[in-house]
């Protein structure tokens, strides 16, 4: 289910099993704004586009996102962007769009908010819900 955001400067929020319906049927690309080494040590969804939005380490804003992202979206194809949580890819999410990109944010990220013992992975999230993911 999309979930249209008014005036949040991006397309939208969609959950984790819309973005995969869209991936799979070829309708968006995902695009996972994660770090490199985030989905090197945590996981990864095959057939995504890694393309930092920061990077470890120091959290430096990645000069190839643009880049990065226009090549994803060429085609005019939607985009659904993926981080930890759903935090950073609502920031890249809006700087795809102001790229021209139809872009939307994958709710709950790839580990989901903690849970009260401070642990991700539990809650929510795209690995929680049982979409596509491997470990390097």
């Amino acid at each position: 289910m999309t979930q249209p955001i008014e005036n949040k400067g991006y397309a939208g929020d969609v959950t984790p099993e819309q973005a995969a319906q869209w991936m799979a049927s070829g309708e968006a690309v995902l695009v996972d704004v994660r770090t490199d080494a985030e989905r090197e040590w945590v996981g990864y969804v095959p057939g995504a586009v890694p393309l930092a939005w920061k990077q470890w380490p120091g959290m430096a804003m990645n000069p190839a996102f643009d880049e990065g992202i226009r090549a994803a979206a060429e085609g005019g194809r939607k985009l659904v962007l993926l981080c930890r949580s759903g935090v950073r890819s609502i920031a890249a999410a809006k700087r795809a769009t102001e790229l021209g990109v139809e872009a939307y944010n994958i709710l709950e990220g790839f580990e989901g908010n903690p849970d009260e013992n401070g642990h991700r992975g539990l809650t929510g999230g795209w690995r929680k819900r049982g979409l596509p993911w491997r470990q390097n």
